[in-house]
């Protein structure tokens, strides 16, 4: 699988670290900003990389959502390619944990939600994501811009999905 790298530079993302420890990246870094779960699993298809921040980073959401993916793939060859997309992720994007301030955001995004008519619980891990985003002052790019609707306070920046 070919590396999930900055489409920008063909070059890791800034600030990659291999050795995992947390990353502490917040806006008041240049260029960085958050890639939801939909964004990474189609940045090999998108088509303008321009769309993309600098220096993108990733949620511990996203990385376990991609966690799920070979665990629950239906065919060995399905469950090696998204192993491999994975580890890929692991590998190229600086992770954002879920923190205390992001736990706190998340109680605004929940109640954005409840407010707008839509169940908490059924977006909960692009809620996880974007109260990170907003814990730390991050714009959030998504191919799925319908899926934070009603978030306040949240910098959300589509990206163009590669299927429409």
């Amino acid at each position: 699988m070919a590396p999930l790298t900055s489409p920008r530079s063909n070059h890791p993302p800034t600030g990659h670290r291999s050795d995992h420890r947390p990353v502490a990246v917040t806006s008041t870094e240049s260029g960085a900003g958050i890639l939801d779960t939909s964004t990474v699993m189609l940045l090999p298809r998108l088509s303008d990389p321009g769309a993309l921040p600098a220096a993108p980073t990733i949620t511990a959401i996203t990385l376990a959502e991609l966690s799920v993916g070979p665990l629950v793939a239906s065919t060995h060859t399905e469950r090696g390619r998204r192993q491999a997309h994975l580890q890929q992720a692991e590998s190229d994007f600086d992770v954002l944990p879920f923190d205390q301030a992001a736990a706190r955001a998340f109680g605004r995004v929940a109640s954005d939600l409840r407010k707008a008519g839509r169940k908490p619980s059924a977006r909960a891990y692009d809620a996880l994501i974007a109260a990170t985003a907003i814990s730390r002052g991050l714009p959030l790019y998504t191919t799925n811009p319908e899926d934070y609707a009603a978030i306040s306070g949240l910098d959300l920046i589509p990206v163009p999905h590669p299927d429409h």
